[in-house]
């Protein structure tokens, strides 16, 4: 039995990955970050918009420019499904402990250093 909740959330991720790549977020359109808009500051996901749209036409340097955090994020995370996929472990790396405390702690370091 299919899962429409699923399907839901593939097509609208579809739908959007669509309109990111044919729409460019830096000529407006799109909605402003609603804590950049409260206290002026960008948070950690500011420019990934801009960024992700960057990398589907393949301009890595100006989605670094953009949301550096993003860019490298996106192989480190893909490295850690690979590792939890292909190496038995007792529990995949994304549920230990260990490994969301650092990307928690290193998202929360990079809002606050790209605000310095």
């Amino acid at each position: 039995m299919v899962r429409w909740s699923s399907v839901l959330a593939f097509a609208v991720i579809g739908l959007y990955a669509v309109i990111l790549y044919v729409r460019d977020p830096a000529q407006g359109g799109f909605p402003m970050c609603p804590f950049r808009w409260l206290t002026g500051w960008e948070c950690p996901g500011c420019g990934s918009q801009r960024a992700m749209h960057d990398l589907m036409h393949g301009r890595v340097a100006e989605a670094f420019g953009h949301n550096a955090m993003l860019v490298i994020s996106i192989p480190l995370l893909i490295a850690q499904w690979a590792a939890s996929r292909f190496i038995s472990l007792a529990k995949p790396l994304a549920a230990q402990n260990l490994i969301v405390y650092a990307w928690a702690v290193v998202i929360i370091g990079w809002g606050v250093i790209r605000n310095l």
